[in-house]
């Protein structure tokens, strides 16, 4: 019986679709691979050990007896970074959202469906912990109310001001101004898209490749929420990209409802709050951890207004979930 010819080849996982990957190679061709059973990544207990964004070595397989080709991923490359949340259910599990991203960029609804600030803070948080610099997108400024309007302008403020970029912008009604404010923000990055289901990320996607790739979807009348368009995490080549993995890419995700943490310990979160890091060197105790401790400087400068009580509600959620092992 003749023996399978082996080829190793290495890739880039453009797509998950939870039982195989697509891989994209230098050559510009694409394949589906697949993972052995016991795969797994030292030191990293994920529900998902290829993530996108990987680089990975593939070894082909075809048998010279049948003409049948498989393609199976034996190796994942080093990783500059990756943005990782608790799995769903599964308490001390993570899921990989991303890997070797050059950028996370958020997009945030103030209404239909609103996008709350302990969302966006925990979001944050986790890029921050995993070196990952972020940027929020408010999109579906069309839809907005004067007061709305009003409560957007206070949001890029304060987020502003603690130094994130930050973007308003209609998705579907206004290509121009997102050429205009994003033509060059994702070029050459690796760009991951997130946010909550509904909030626009696929009508955002379709806007910056100048064609319909992803499906969107309408927010539901009775809860004011979206609903999920996106199935799987997939890598676009931006327009003008010749798609080889040197290009600018974007990460389409399916849409998050809870962005829970993990690996944090209590003592460190404060340290992915900007503002609270900086002003905790004045508290009287180096392990202040910013609750009832006497002379501690973050709670002085809640009660001044130098932090913002939002802010500091966020970083009290995420102290509970270290004691508790919640997922929001």
């Amino acid at each position: 019986m003749p023996e399978a010819k082996q080829i190793r080849m290495k890739g880039l996982v453009i797509k998950s679709t939870g039982t195989s990957y697509v891989v994209h190679f230098e050559d510009g061709t694409t394949a589906d691979c697949h993972v052995k059973g016991n795969f797994r990544i030292r030191g990293i207990r994920s529900t998902n050990p290829v993530a996108i964004g990987d680089y990975v070595e593939v070894k082909k397989e075809s048998d010279n007896g049948k003409g049948d080709i498989t393609h199976w991923i034996v190796e994942v490359y080093e990783r500059k970074n990756y943005i990782v949340r608790r799995a769903t259910n599964l308490s001390y599990a993570s899921h990989i959202l991303a890997a070797n991203v050059d950028m996370a960029a958020l997009i945030v609804t103030v209404r239909q469906p609103e996008t709350s600030t302990i969302f966006i803070d925990r979001f944050l948080a986790t890029c921050e912990a995993y070196r990952v610099p972020a940027c929020l997108i408010f999109n579906k400024i069309d839809l907005l109310s004067e007061s709305e309007l009003c409560e957007l302008a206070a949001l890029r403020d304060m987020y502003g001001a603690i130094g994130y970029p930050t973007y308003a912008i209609s998705a579907l009604n206004d290509a121009s101004n997102i050429n205009n404010q994003l033509s060059t923000l994702f070029e050459g990055k690796v760009t991951l898209l997130s946010g909550n289901s509904g909030v626009g990320k696929s009508t955002l996607l379709n806007a910056i490749l100048g064609v319909d790739i992803a499906r969107t979807g309408a927010i539901s009348s009775v809860h004011h929420k979206g609903m999920h368009t996106t199935t799987f995490s997939e890598m676009y080549p931006l327009r003008g990209e010749t798609g080889s993995t040197h290009s600018a890419w974007i990460i389409d995700t399916p849409g998050i409802k809870g962005f829970g943490i993990l690996d944090m310990e209590k003592e460190e979160i404060g340290h992915y709050f900007r503002e609270i890091f900086q002003i905790s060197r004045d508290c009287k105790y180096s392990d202040c951890i910013h609750m009832n401790e006497p002379g501690c400087a973050v709670n002085k400068a809640v009660i001044d207004g130098r932090i913002a009580l939002s802010r500091y509600e966020s970083y009290l959620s995420m102290l509970d979930d270290t004691c508790e092992g919640k997922y929001r």
